[in-house]
């Protein structure tokens, strides 16, 4: 089994309130989670109303597929992201288990 995990942080220039920064990690978030099928949270930098740290996990038996999803996944959110968010780093990490 592997355990792929993803860590990404966002810049949101954009958002003046928590509330508006909540708004974009919330779209990001849902959007990422009903097409990968993946686990996606917001797990960092909750108080900053221009940074967010989402992380995201997949599982699967395969290290390269997992690794592939995950490619995918940064991609996609780095799409869904524009004009709104920037992404400001991402590591990723497989976990053999």
């Amino acid at each position: 089994m592997v355990v792929g995990v993803l860590k990404i942080s966002l810049g949101i220039e954009a958002a003046d309130s928590l509330k508006a920064k909540r708004r974009v990690v919330k779209s990001l978030v849902e959007r990422t989670r009903n097409r990968f099928n993946c686990a996606v949270a917001e797990v960092g930098d909750h108080d900053l109303y221009n940074r967010a740290i989402i992380g995201v996990s997949v599982v699967a038996n395969d290290g390269p597929f997992v690794n592939s999803v995950l490619d995918k996944i940064l991609d996609a959110l780095e799409l869904d992201a524009l004009g709104r968010a920037e992404i400001l780093s991402s590591d990723l990490e497989l976990i053999h288990v």
